[in-house]
């Protein structure tokens, strides 16, 4: 049961947020959103990500983890439902904000759970809530048009309540079924514990490792339309995007038995983040159904990246210490993440050339590669 809670937790990370995209036509026909308007509603979850994150520590040290994880999963749930209630735009964006502070409080209670529940098998349990999230994300782009909005006649607000069920659900099999025994010994964490030790170099060197992940996939995913457009491809814009979110599932069974033994290799890091350089590159100097392959290939690798990365707080730090350096870790990362994607689209207006745009991906996987030793787990830290 363990390993199912920390599954949909994960899936939950993301469904509620990625339930936006395919349903932004409809934004734009009932309230009149503009394409800026749509660019500040997608940014709002990666930023409340980097924002909330600490204070997400702060409701762990006080209340502990399980009841932390409860909170986030109902406030989720509370700000997609109240999504589908809104009455104008402002409405719609303030119940973002509070469905993404809700995301932003679970993520960081994630990794000490994995700690607490399997602190034998730290890589295997993250790679579990790790294709949950990845499953998640897929199936809230797949089954929005052909599935839930004919379900819900078209509407575009009650599709927002649907996503919200499955988060509810999962808040009430983790209070009925969360292992408080396990919890326990991290359940009562000392309150001045919450604060990031943000001189302690590993935090930043995590922050940049899994922000060089987050960059990638958002980068990609934002530019790769318009740079196949560019290319004059226009009929692989679809192709593409399913490559790149698609090639993240089976890299997320794969490292469900590779993950323990990695998480901690240096030369694992160096390998994927030299890969994901050689796909950005073979996406901007090749044409036709070759960019569809490399965008692929470029999703595997960020998903194999992101699954080791996950795990790196609860193997890195001491037991009491998960939490906060979870969340200094996905401040940090999200934030990076932000400023890349800014400054893709500002190469891009600058060079006025296409392929600018990815250059924070390819600078991604050398950051990758060069902090590859900061992975190295002393023999005072629990195995993986």
């Amino acid at each position: 049961m363990p390993l199912l809670l920390l599954w949909l937790s994960g899936a939950c990370l993301r469904l509620t947020v990625l339930a936006i995209p395919p349903v932004v036509p409809l934004l734009h026909a009932d309230l009149n959103l503009s394409e800026t308007a749509i660019g500040w509603l997608g940014s709002l979850p990666p930023t409340l990500f980097a924002i909330a994150a600490v204070p997400g520590a702060l409701a762990i040290a006080r209340f502990g983890l399980v009841r932390a994880l409860l909170a986030g999963l109902l406030l989720t749930a509370v700000g997609s439902a109240a999504r589908g209630a809104v009455g104008d735009a402002a409405s719609l964006f303030v119940s973002t904000i509070v469905m993404s502070a809700g995301i932003a409080v679970m993520q960081p209670a994630l990794p000490p759970l994995v700690r607490a529940w399997f602190p034998e098998r730290i890589g295997f349990a993250t790679a579990v809530y790790s294709n949950g999230l990845l499953v998640g994300e897929t199936l809230a782009v797949a089954l929005a048009i052909p599935v839930v909005l004919p379900l819900v006649n078209g509407s575009w607000r009650m599709s927002f309540v649907v996503w919200s069920v499955p988060v509810l659900l999962t808040a009430l099999l983790v209070a009925s079924f969360a292992p408080r025994s396990d919890a326990a010994r991290v359940e009562h964490l000392p309150a001045r514990k919450w604060w990031p030790n943000w001189q302690d170099p590993l935090i930043w060197r995590l922050g940049l490792i899994f922000g060089s992940v987050n960059a990638t996939y958002f980068v990609s995913n934002a530019f790769l339309p318009d740079y196949v457009i560019a290319a004059g491809h226009a009929e692989l814009v679809g192709p593409a995007l399913t490559a790149l979110n698609f090639g993240q599932l089976p890299a997320s069974i794969l490292m469900l038995p590779l993950a323990g033994r990695l998480v901690t290799e240096p030369r694992a890091y160096v390998a994927t983040g030299l890969l994901a350089l050689v796909c950005v590159i073979g996406m901007v100097v090749t044409n036709g159904v070759w960019i569809v392959i490399w965008a692929g290939l470029l999703g595997f690798i960020g998903a194999v990246t992101m699954v080791l990365a996950l795990a790196l707080p609860s193997v890195l730090s001491a037991p009491d210490d998960v939490h906060r350096t979870s969340a200094g870790m996905f401040t940090v990362s999200y934030s990076c993440a932000m400023v890349l994607s800014v400054l893709g689209g500002w190469l891009w207006d600058v060079t006025h050339q296409p392929m600018a745009s990815f250059a924070p991906v390819a600078l991604c996987g050398l950051v990758i590669a060069a902090l590859a030793p900061t992975v190295r787990r002393t023999p005072a830290h629990a195995t993986a």
